[in-house]
């Protein structure tokens, strides 16, 4: 599946970083963890690559924890 995700090494980092994107108004979809990424919790975040650098900024700001961003051509 194409796009842009970032994939978690538990759930609870999943619920923390759905949190902080409702608050900031981020458009996010949770989807299962493409297979060609990680399986980490099989939860993984898909996001538009134009927000990464606010996500990534307020994920380090808030110890949100992820095992990576990654973009699915």
């Amino acid at each position: 599946m194409k796009g842009n995700y970032i994939a978690f090494p538990s759930i609870n980092y999943v619920m923390v970083a759905e949190t902080l994107l409702k608050k900031e108004n981020i458009e996010y979809k949770i989807v299962p963890t493409p297979r060609s990424i990680d399986l980490s919790c099989g939860i993984s975040i898909m996001y538009h690559k134009k927000d990464e650098e606010k996500i990534s900024k307020l994920f380090s700001e808030n110890n949100v924890v992820v095992k990576g961003f990654y973009t699915i051509d």
